[in-house]
């Protein structure tokens, strides 16, 4: 007989979501992968915030890197969903799809995101980093 895992719940997947380091890198791709070519500069501009954003959690600062991500993921989402997406069968090529799942990350990081930098406890946080210091000699 399999033992099942428990349930998470809904703030247990959020916390983890938004304290992940993978989550803006992930983003971060996908934003290259649609404007670099033709190289588009605005929404470029998104890119090295975000792999910032991605190393500042690898330090231990999770909160700080939390709430960058929340607001250039936010922000990258609401410009996305202005831009027009052409004809209704353009949704469904390879770049429609990528578009999409760009845009649904983009707003995913900026609830899980959002909800780490609105309830985080930045005295844990500032311990967790003395305690367990990431580049010592």
């Amino acid at each position: 007989m399999a033992t099942s895992e428990p349930t998470r719940s809904v703030t247990s997947r959020l916390e983890a979501w938004g304290n992940s380091s993978f989550a803006p890198t992930g983003l971060a791709t996908l934003i290259a992968a649609l404007h670099f070519r033709p190289l588009q500069v605005r929404p470029m501009l998104f890119v090295p915030i975000l792999l910032f954003s991605s190393y500042s959690n690898l330090q231990g600062f999770k909160i700080d890197s939390a709430g960058v991500t929340a607001a250039a993921s936010g922000t990258y989402a609401l410009l996305a969903m202005r831009r027009r997406s052409g004809t209704f069968m353009s949704r469904f090529t390879i770049r429609g799809v990528v578009r999409g799942s760009a845009v649904a990350v983009g707003l995913i990081n900026t609830v899980a995101a959002g909800w780490v930098y609105a309830t985080g406890d930045r005295a844990r946080e500032k311990e967790e980093r003395r305690d367990n210091p990431r580049w010592v000699e």
